[in-house]
């Protein structure tokens, strides 16, 4: 069953609370995908994410290298960026379905192609973008 909670975030002060919410919320999909355009706050939404979790390691994007690993207090975080690749074949090549069941937190941005691939419990956080307030859904499906 689908379950959906809508949040209006008018500064950014307000994302550590909400990256709190976002992972006591349907506690445990320890997947989580991020969609949004360029500029919407992805990124500095998982650091908070990261943070939340007791992670102190140095957070950057992931865009060069697609996938950046994380330390918390219990396991590991696996940071994707998945704009630069072209098909599901790269997805493979990277081992995705390791990282998928590997019971450690696999959060994505850009994740069109990965999200027919999840076979498992998952959080789906949308962010919109107007007038510099940003509108977050977060859906676990």
């Amino acid at each position: 069953m689908n379950s959906t909670l809508d949040i209006k975030v008018q500064d950014q002060s307000e994302l550590p609370g909400l990256a709190e919410s976002i992972l006591r919320l349907y506690k445990n999909p320890k997947i989580i995908l991020i969609y949004g355009p360029m500029g919407a706050g992805k990124t500095t939404l998982i650091k908070e994410i990261c943070r939340s979790l007791g992670s102190s390691d140095s957070f950057s994007s992931p865009t060069f290298s697609i996938v950046n690993e994380y330390s918390y207090p219990n396991g590991k975080i696996f940071h994707f960026d998945l704009y630069r690749l072209k098909n599901a074949e790269e997805l493979l090549d990277l081992g995705i379905e390791e990282y998928l069941h590997s019971d450690q937190y696999c959060i994505f941005e850009w994740p069109e192609m990965v999200e027919n691939m999840i076979n498992i419990n998952y959080k789906k956080i949308e962010i919109e973008v107007n007038e510099n307030i940003r509108y977050i859904r977060i859906i676990k499906k």
